[in-house]
């Protein structure tokens, strides 16, 4: 089983979506599970893990993680080529090193060349930057590069984002 997970934010609360689905070629999830974190931190410039990461965590208290192969964020493993964590980082510490993550974001940092792939899908000519922790980074880019949909975003991590931002 694969989870990915993201995090939106409104007024007053954050909203995370565990969007749990079968294998890398799988067109529907399997089970969609939302979770609302009320006293959610500001946002502090170069520390994002640290308003995101509990939002994620309580989300993930709520659910059996017993089957879960491989987890995907909306984000960075690193921030940095020296290896310096980024959300992804920060979770699979968190979680005791005990899964695979994958980040997969939409936009570059200048300063992590080293720490992702560049993956291009479908007809677009804007790649995804995706890293990995507990697995070659270039095993979980190839895996995204693989997931179901024919545009530059997966299907399931664009139905994610979709859901995560519904009221």
């Amino acid at each position: 089983m694969i989870l990915t997970i993201d995090v939106h934010y409104k007024a007053d609360y954050a909203k995370t979506v565990l969007l749990f689905f079968e294998n890398w070629q799988s067109e529907t999830p399997s089970n969609v599970v939302t979770h609302i974190t009320k006293d959610v931190m500001e946002y502090e410039p170069g520390s994002f893990y640290k308003r995101e990461l509990p939002c994620i965590m309580n989300a993930l208290q709520t659910v059996s993680l017993d089957a879960i192969e491989v987890i995907i964020i909306d984000g960075y493993i690193y921030v940095d080529n020296e290896g310096k964590y980024g959300l992804g980082g920060h979770l699979y510490e968190a979680l005791d090193k005990n899964f695979s993550i994958i980040g997969v974001a939409k936009t570059s940092f200048q300063s992590n060349k080293e720490t992702v792939v560049e993956v291009y899908r479908g007809e677009s000519k804007n790649p995804l930057f995706v890293s990995a922790i507990g697995l070659e980074k270039e095993v979980g880019a190839n895996y995204i590069k693989n997931m179901f949909g024919e545009y530059r975003m997966p299907y399931l991590l664009k139905l994610m984002d979709q859901i995560t931002k519904e009221e």
